[in-house]
């Protein structure tokens, strides 16, 4: 049995704008239509003797990430969820996910470790190397994966390995350490993927790290559980999460056990860490320029662009990132994509919401567009997925006009039941309970315009909750 487990998480902040807080690295969408979370699964869900794919991830994105799976969920493989209040680095995410399986699966369920926002070009390959630390694993190793190196990377952690055994971890090196360890020909970058047994790694942690694992079993027993047709979702209790210790498994577990093998592989591996490696995959024109969208060039060479919505115009310039998003643009040189990340802080660091979220918002139901906004009005463009609804809540400090434009409505407004049907509309004063649903089988379409002197998310009093957000 193997059950493949994908954490989840992290803020890709050197891909902003794309990225974002509430819809980080792994929910970018490549060239092909897919986001690297989708690859993951489908990653994992290729390999044989699979029983379900176990997902540790943030609760604010749980719904998008069961959307993401549904997508590609072709085989309607059984899922799983671990959600987390907040993150707790990946001893945390491991240590939950290894207690689950083993009272799901028992303790010789062997867990392959995957993360969410890494791509392998080479499933054959990824598929035989995964065969081997299975083996071992097996055997009673903790197996990580060593990338063959091509180049003298200096954005990775190594391992120095002498066949499986594993030798040493080096941090991130220097360009000159990185080009020595690449010459010597017995070191291999740190993919961050694992492959054990469930209980082996449980009897690490508590030789290693006994206070993550104790706090960590303690806070399973406060969470939550709800379990449907073909999933299982553990919800984390926040209070007892925050006192489980920050520290990665490499550091907890890797480096200090002598149980630890490395399986050697070569699979097209790479994290897709900065716009430089995620514009690498497009394909160039003959001026070495890569482009997704529409732009006008005149003396370009060697940019990457991409535009989803407006085009793009170029002239003179070379060696750009220019990434265009209905809120934010980014222009850098291709020598600074690594520090793209220092952006994201100063957005962070100001309360910005371009470093949280899209002008496109996620929610269970469905999505939200910011269409307009002033200090006294907001305009949105509301979808609701067929049979979903919206909590019954209340504002007190703005009112709101809804506008059907397709689809049909069922509305609660104050004591009211209505149905508000395509070029309809109702309004609902400020301190009104209401409620949305779509009861139909199609999208449900609306424009939302918002009145008041304040206007924020937060202005929100919910009264019931289909999805336990009261």
């Amino acid at each position: 049995m193997l059950i493949p487990v994908i954490l989840c998480g992290g803020a890709g902040s050197r891909l902003w704008p794309v990225s974002r807080e509430l819809h980080p690295k792994p929910f970018i969408r490549l060239a092909d239509g897919q986001s690297l979370l989708q690859k993951a699964f489908l990653r994992g869900a290729a390999l044989p003797d699979v029983k379900e794919i176990l997902t540790v991830t943030n609760r604010e994105l749980a719904f998008q990430t069961e959307d993401e799976f549904r997508e590609v969920n072709n085989a309607k493989l059984p899922t799983s969820f671990i959600l987390e209040p907040f993150g707790r680095n990946t001893s945390a995410a491991i240590a939950a996910a290894a207690l689950t399986v083993v009272k799901t699966h028992g303790k010789d369920a062997v867990m392959l470790v995957l993360a969410a926002d890494h791509l392998i070009a080479d499933q054959e390959a990824f598929a035989a190397a995964v065969s081997k630390a299975v083996k071992l694993a097996k055997g009673g190793k903790l197996v990580t994966f060593g990338i063959e190196p091509d180049a003298p990377e200096t954005g990775y952690g190594y391992i120095e390995a002498d066949g499986n055994k594993v030798v040493q971890f080096v941090e991130k090196p220097s360009l000159e350490k990185a080009q020595e360890y690449l010459a010597s020909g017995h070191f291999l970058w740190n993919s961050g993927m694992f492959c054990f047994k469930a209980s082996v790694m449980l009897q690490a942690m508590e030789k290693h790290c006994l206070e993550i694992l104790s706090t960590t079993m303690a806070c399973l027993e406060q969470s939550s559980r709800a379990e449907g047709k073909g999933f299982e979702k553990l919800t984390l209790d926040e209070e007892s999460f925050a006192q489980v210790p920050d520290s990665s498994i490499d550091y907890s577990v890797m480096e200090r056990s002598d149980q630890v093998a490395v399986v050697p592989c070569s699979i097209g591996w790479s994290d897709i860490g900065s716009w430089s490696a995620l514009g690498d995959l497009s394909v160039p024109d003959d001026d070495g320029n890569r482009i997704e969208g529409e732009a006008l060039l005149h003396d370009v060479t060697d940019c990457f662009i991409q535009s989803d919505k407006r085009v793009v115009g170029a002239v003179g310039v070379s060696n750009l990132i220019i990434v265009d998003t209905p809120d934010a643009l980014l222009v850098v040189d291709k020598a600074h994509t690594q520090d793209v990340k220092h952006l994201y802080t100063a957005l962070k660091d100001k309360a910005h919401d371009a470093h949280k979220h899209h002008l496109t918002v996620h929610r269970p139901w469905g999505t939200y567009t910011v269409i307009e906004e002033d200090p006294s009005f907001k305009i949105k463009r509301i979808e609701v997925k067929p049979g979903e609804t919206l909590s019954l809540q209340m504002h007190h400090h703005r009112s709101e006009h809804w506008i059907v434009v397709s689809g049909m409505a069922r509305v609660v407004n104050g004591e009211n039941e209505l149905f508000v049907r395509t070029n309809e509309s109702t309004y609902i004063p400020a301190g009104f309970k209401h409620r949305l649903e779509n009861p139909g089988v199609m999208n449900l379409v609306m424009i939302e315009v918002q009145s008041g002197q304040y206007l924020g998310e937060d202005d929100i009093v919910r009264f019931e909750d289909v999805y336990g957000r009261v």
